[in-house]
């Protein structure tokens, strides 16, 4: 599916659109200029042999200037902090890093919509912290940011529209409010968020909603404290 949202490849049957427009042969480069891919695993993205030059690939290709190659792949490196290594081999990389080039790669490209196929895969705590950080900086600037994944935790803390699918078929569509839904997650095969599954068992604290973040429960747990201390009743 990702790969027919930028045209890497055409529909056999049906359509798709992309801003409206319809995907064909005649509109193909098109989309690939407005909308940008970064594979799960970057070694399938990240092929040159300096940093640099993988970035400016794209840019290079699209024909422009050497000097407005030069000015986007700076922009890019620095919009994923790696511009200190420019002139570094990928192999060298962690893979947290390539995943970061990857990401530049495609920024250069100056796309209006990112998709990320697991981002998150592979990644140590600290390297999830740092992407997820590329990603809201991307997406406050105005990027439409898409990311397709089995991370509940993310889908349900990060995303303000989500999509569940099964086997290539639309079980349901709406805000992050889905992954609360016994029913609907059992169907589609997945688990509860992990800040669902701890609220959901709590029902006497009678919430309108559930917590998103970690900030929210801890305003929740600090309210039901409060309770607690004024009805003299112990919390734990």
């Amino acid at each position: 599916m990702l790969l027919h949202l930028n045209g890497i490849y055409l529909p056999l049957q049906g359509e798709v659109r992309v801003l409206g427009r319809r995907i064909t042969p005649q509109t193909e480069r098109w989309v690939k200029s407005q909308v940008g891919l970064v594979f799960q695993d970057p070694d399938d993205q990240v092929f040159s042999s300096t940093v640099w030059e993988d970035v400016s690939f794209g840019p290079l290709n699209m024909g422009l200037s050497l000097e407005a190659v030069s000015a986007r792949v700076e922009e890019a490196l620095k919009a994923v902090q790696m511009e200190a290594y420019r002139n570094k081999a990928p192999y060298h990389l962690s893979y947290g890093q390539k995943k970061r080039v990857a990401i530049a790669g495609v920024l250069a490209m100056e796309p209006g919509i990112i998709i990320l196929d697991e981002p998150m895969g592979y990644l140590d705590p600290g390297g999830k912290s740092d992407l997820l950080a590329i990603l809201n900086r991307l997406n406050n600037g105005g990027i439409t940011i898409v990311i397709a994944t089995h991370d509940v935790d993310l889908a349900y803390e990060w995303a303000d529209k989500i999509i569940i699918m099964k086997e290539g078929r639309i079980l349901a569509q709406g805000d992050s409010s889905l992954l609360a839904d016994e029913e609907l997650v059992y169907e589609a095969g997945l688990c509860f968020p992990i800040m669902v599954d701890i609220f959901r068992r709590l029902p006497e604290l009678n919430l309108p909603r559930l917590p998103r973040t970690v900030n929210e429960a801890v305003d929740v747990l600090r309210c039901a404290i409060r309770r607690a201390d004024e009805t003299n009743q112990e919390c734990l």
